[in-house]
């Protein structure tokens, strides 16, 4: 009389087959999880910049508040210009002069070496654009094409 074959008998390697799959899904959804990571992280970087062109832009504008006379004249007036990080800046002249160095190397060492400022007045209405290159969070090869620019209008 033949016995007839056991369960485990007949599986013998679908376990391992069923493990092999398992990890391939898991690797897969991991690696999607690093993408998205990834990405996370880049726009949280670029948040960042944006946020510190934000807080820089109610700078300038503080100062001239804080010296309207000036600020009404056009003393604070520059065309889009980039000055380099100098942490031990101590400008001199007016204080205007000194408002509007202290403002563009800011801009230089809180968002990228070539970042760039501008305060253009229209009568009591003045426009405080700031420009800076956000590529520092890509992978791929940094182009032009990625400059950012915050505009604030606002009047005096």
């Amino acid at each position: 009389m033949r016995r007839p074959p056991s369960p485990s008998a007949d599986q013998r390697g679908a376990t391992l087959i069923e493990v092999l799959v398992a990890m391939l899904v898991l690797s897969i959804g991991l690696l999607g999880l690093a993408g998205m990571q990834m990405t996370a992280l880049k726009s949280n970087q670029s948040a960042y910049y944006r946020s510190q062109a934000t807080v820089l832009a109610y700078d300038i504008i503080d100062r001239m508040r804080a010296n309207r006379a000036d600020a009404l004249n056009g003393v604070y007036d520059i065309a889009l210009q980039n000055q380099a990080c100098d942490p031990d800046l101590s400008p001199s002249g007016s204080l205007a002069k000194k408002d509007v160095a202290e403002w563009l190397n800011s801009l230089s060492c809180l968002l990228s070496s070539d970042a760039q400022g501008s305060v253009v007045r229209n009568g009591r209405i003045f426009t405080i654009s700031i420009e800076w290159n956000d590529n520092r969070g890509r992978i791929e090869a940094a182009d032009d094409d990625d400059r950012e620019t915050f505009v604030y209008r606002t009047q005096l």
